[in-house]
Order: C-alpha cells, then sequence, then structure tokens
C-alpha cells in the first residue's frame, strides 16, 4: 500500500492501515476535507508521526483533537505554527514548565524542538472541523492512536504525560511495570488550576528517562522557533 508515514511507524502502523475501519474513516476524510474545513491540512495529518519516529519516541504529550481555529493546527498536539498567538492551554504548559524546571516561556508556540528530541506530541484524534471540538471523535482515529500507544508500550521505556479526560482514557493500554505515567488535569484555563499547576511533568519525565538509561529532554524551547520544515 502506499507509504503514509516514511519512517518505522508505517510499520508499525500497517495492520491499521491496512484494515476496513481504516479503509472507512479514509472515505470519510475524503468528504469532510472536499464539503468542510477540516485542521491540519491533509499533508500534515501525521506529523507527529513523521517528526518523531518510532524507535526515537521517549515521552508521549497526549492530547485531545487538534485546534480547530484557522493557521493553528499542524500535526502536533498543543503545538502551533510560527506566527500564531500562543493559545491559553499552552501558555499554562509555559506556566508550569517555568515553575517545574526553570524554563522562560517564549513567545511562540512552536515545538518542533521537543519533537525532534523524542517527545511524540500525539493527539488522540488527529482531524477535526473548523470551529467543533472533537467532531472527528468515533471516526476511527482512536484506533490508530490505541495501536501507536500499545506498540510503544510493549517496547517499554516511555514516559506517558497524560493530560485531560481524553488522554487519561488511553491508560488502560500502557504497561506501567516497563514504563511511566504521568497524568493530571488539562492545561486547559477551565481546568489548569484543578491539578495540573504544580504536578512537575517535566522534571518527573526526566528523572524517569535517566532511571530509564535515556537523555533527558531538554525542555527549553529556542526564542527564535525557525522557519518551518
Amino acid at each position: 500500500m502506499k507509504e503514509l508515514i516514511h519512517n518505522d511507524w508505517q510499520q508499525v502502523l500497517e495492520p491499521v492501515f491496512e484494515s476496513a475501519e481504516y479503509a472507512q474513516l479514509h472515505q470519510f476524510l475524503r468528504q469532510e476535507y472536499q464539503t468542510e474545513t477540516i485542521y491540519p491540512d491533509m499533508y500534515h495529518i501525521f506529523q507527529a508521526f513523521e517528526w518523531t519516529s518510532f524507535k526515537q519516541t521517549k515521552v508521549v504529550i497526549l492530547g485531545q483533537d487538534p485546534y480547530h481555529e484557522p493557521n493553528q493546527a499542524h500535526g502536533l498536539s498543543f503545538s502551533v505554527l510560527p506566527g500564531n498567538q500562543v493559545p491559553p492551554s499552552l501558555k499554562n504548559i509555559y506556566k508550569e514548565l517555568e515553575t517545574d524546571v526553570g524554563a522562560t516561556p517564549v513567545n511562540h508556540g512552536y515545538l518542533k524542538a521537543w519533537a525532534d528530541q523524542g517527545v511524540l506530541l500525539l493527539n488522540s484524534v488527529l482531524t477535526v472541523r473548523a470551529h467543533k471540538a472533537y467532531s472527528h471523535r468515533g471516526k476511527g482515529w482512536e484506533m490508530l492512536t490505541d495501536q501507536a500507544i500499545k506498540a510503544l508500550s510493549e517496547r517499554g521505556g516511555v514516559v506517558f504525560i497524560l493530560w485531560g479526560n481524553a488522554a487519561k482514557a488511553k491508560r488502560n493500554f500502557i504497561d506501567e511495570s516497563k514504563n511511566v505515567v504521568l497524568s493530571s488535569v488539562h492545561p486547559s484555563p477551565l481546568s489548569a488550576y484543578g491539578g495540573f499547576f504544580g504536578s512537575r511533568p517535566f522534571s518527573q519525565a526526566n528523572q524517569a528517562l535517566e532511571k530509564f538509561g535515556e537523555t533527558p529532554i531538554n525542555w527549553q524551547l529556542p526564542s527564535d522557533p525557525g522557519s518551518i520544515d
């Protein structure tokens, strides 16, 4: 079949891509992209997998679904393209990042520097209709992201950061005897004060990586996001 992801994720996810359920999802998406405004654009649906290979993945930050306003979503959870305002949830992530590891907040929301270090920025659902959060829920994406999480869990030595109920629902797929799970409420302004602030996920992730014999993540983002790759 046509290669959808140009690294080892293609083989990991091949059973999903070849399934009847994925064929249905593909049909649905073709119709949606032709008749509605869908984010991200179809060429960036699998961007998180492209930038962070299966073998390279050390940390998974799991979100719900893509941003649903123009020029934001580009295939990575919580990340927005350079030149766009930092969304409220990401501002809260930056606040916790500063408190937790002393990282200086930056004035952009482009998280590619994390992806390049082995942080898989994955949403549980990979597409969304404009202005309609979670509108592609239950259409088939969950099967694919479940498979990704199960495969990483089986491999072991991964830190899973689960923020919010959609992410926490994946906890059942993770073998916590050989991986580490860090979970809290979502960093959204609606819930961040209910347990996200003070949860210290970034320092805890690095402590776990060191125990796994892995290099910790440098969570400090560059002040200049650079050009879009």
